[in-house]
């Protein structure tokens, strides 16, 4: 059974804030995003060089509580299998108490059992609690660059 990636981090910011960050995918994931990032069944695609290009659907788009993105399809060079991201939802859940805003993110069905699970542990640990956390409390993220 597969366990979840999980990441998460707390503000000061408003949930709207946190939300219209979180669909600003070019300023905190990568700038070399193709599509429509903040609305519902809209798709988009990322690419990173050679090494990752995949396509997300958004499923669920709930202003300042809920993203969800379902990975429609997904290459990476470094693994033998190309289908472990497809079918997985990525989750962004938003939630305020006590002056605060928590974010949790939740890559549901991408597990420690997976081949990529350590590469992308790593990128989204960064990309979560670094980057978007950067774009939330500074106004500018850390995104892949759009000509690397």
């Amino acid at each position: 059974m597969s366990r979840d990636l999980n990441a998460s981090l707390s503000v000061a910011q408003s949930a709207q804030n946190v939300f219209n960050a979180v669909n600003n995918v070019r300023g905190w994931w990568s700038e070399r995003i193709e599509g429509v990032t903040d609305q519902i069944d809209q798709e988009f695609t990322y690419q990173r060089k050679e090494l990752h290009k995949c396509t997300m659907k958004i499923v669920e788009h709930v202003p300042d509580r809920k993203v969800v993105w379902l990975v429609l399809d997904n290459y990476f060079s470094f693994t033998q299998d190309q289908s472990e991201w497809i079918g997985t939802r990525v989750e962004f859940e938003i939630s305020e108490s006590g002056g605060k805003t928590d974010l949790n993110f939740t890559h549901h069905g991408l597990g420690p059992e997976h081949e990529c699970y350590n590469i992308c542990f790593d990128a989204w640990t960064f990309y979560i609690t670094e980057s978007l956390r950067e774009l939330i409390t500074k106004g500018v993220g850390q995104p892949n660059p759009l000509v690397e």
